[in-house]
């Protein structure tokens, strides 16, 4: 049973070009989660020519991706889509740290939206949940917020 609760409608956008960047890394999940993204934004009336999906090696990256797609001015929202699973070092405190503070940043600093769709879990298990299992598919979730957040800048 999926704890995401709709607090309101997606708004109809129009003209919009959205990019999805995917880590490879955990790919048998970042793979279900690209494909979730990308069937909700084609499900809300974005074309195959609004919707650019690129990927990355790891999760690390994905900032970097993200900055260089704010860069070209060619989209209204970027989602970064990947799977950090929590192993026996501390690697996967870093790589969350990283990657959290990165697209924070962007957020605070550029003029379009980066959803942040990187899974944090503890095990395999949670992260299938999440890609499509018991618990829905967080990649549908964040192209449903990439909408809501396109909307959103261009009201304001």
């Amino acid at each position: 049973m999926s704890t995401h609760l709709p607090t309101s409608s997606l708004p109809k956008i129009e003209d919009a070009r959205i990019a999805v960047v995917s880590a490879e890394w955990n790919g048998h999940i970042t793979g279900p989660l690209t494909e979730g993204a990308v069937s909700t934004l084609k499900e809300n009336g974005l074309t195959d020519d609004e919707i650019g999906v690129f990927t990355v090696p790891g999760a690390v990256e994905l900032t970097f991706a993200a900055s260089k797609l704010i860069e070209s001015s060619e989209y209204d929202a970027v989602i970064v889509i990947g799977c950090v699973i929590k192993g026996d070092t501390p690697h996967f405190d870093y790589v969350c740290s990283s990657v959290t503070q990165g697209i924070t940043h962007l957020n605070a600093e550029c003029d379009i939206p980066v959803i942040f769709g990187v899974l944090t879990v503890l095990d395999e298990q949670q992260a299938l949940d999440r890609a499509g299992g018991r618990l829905g598919n967080k990649g549908s979730e964040a192209a449903e917020t990439a909408i809501k957040m396109v909307a959103f800048n261009r009201s304001v």
